[in-house]
């Protein structure tokens, strides 16, 4: 008689107080600007033999938004961009997770913005080694990035410049710093 191993899968929360969702955009076509969401909150279930099997979702308040400035985040939060009032969340939700040749990870999935949903794909640093805080959490982490393009998602406006060129750049690098904490 055979008996199958069944695999070990454990259940990560995202520690929200120690994560964030970053994001970098061209500005003027001079310098970057970058803002960050502090309202990240999800679920990695992780296959301890075999990462690539695992899966994770996530959610994100557009509220929380924070780019050093309040009229630029009150404009983010407006129907121009965001419309946080009809679209309070992004999300993303894993449909594959593999390896470049490099032997690195990547998570592809479908990230949602502003109601809109396209296929992206994270290049991952991480998952770190397993960590006890000193309340006897255990606790991993991992940092995750993307390019897409923000017009994609419904994220059109922009402003003409005097000298060419336009005040937005259309180009948007998102960073996911995460730390998990173990269900």
């Amino acid at each position: 008689m055979s008996t199958l191993a069944t695999p070990a899968i454990s259940t990560w929360n995202i520690d929200p107080v120690h994560s964030v969702a970053e994001f970098k955009v061209k500005h003027m076509m001079i310098s970057n600007v970058k803002g960050h969401f502090t309202g990240v909150n999800g679920v990695l279930s992780l296959y301890e033999t075999d990462v690539t099997f695992s899966g994770v979702e996530a959610a994100i308040e557009v509220a929380t938004i924070n780019t050093r400035d309040e009229g630029r985040d009150a404009h983010l939060k407006s129907p121009d961009f965001f419309n946080a009032d009809q679209f309070p969340t992004m999300s993303l939700k894993s449909t594959s997770i593999g390896r470049n040749g490099d032997g690195d990870l990547v998570v592809a999935g479908d990230l949602t913005i502003r109601g809109v949903t396209r296929k992206v794909e994270f290049a991952v640093e991480g998952p770190s080694p397993a960590a006890k805080d000193p309340w006897g959490n255990t606790r991993i982490g991992l940092s995750a990035t993307t390019k897409i393009n923000r017009k994609d998602f419904g994220l059109t406006w922009n402003a003409a410049l005097e000298t060419g060129g336009l005040l937005v750049g259309e180009e948007i690098t998102i960073t996911l710093d995460l730390q998990f904490v173990k269900a």
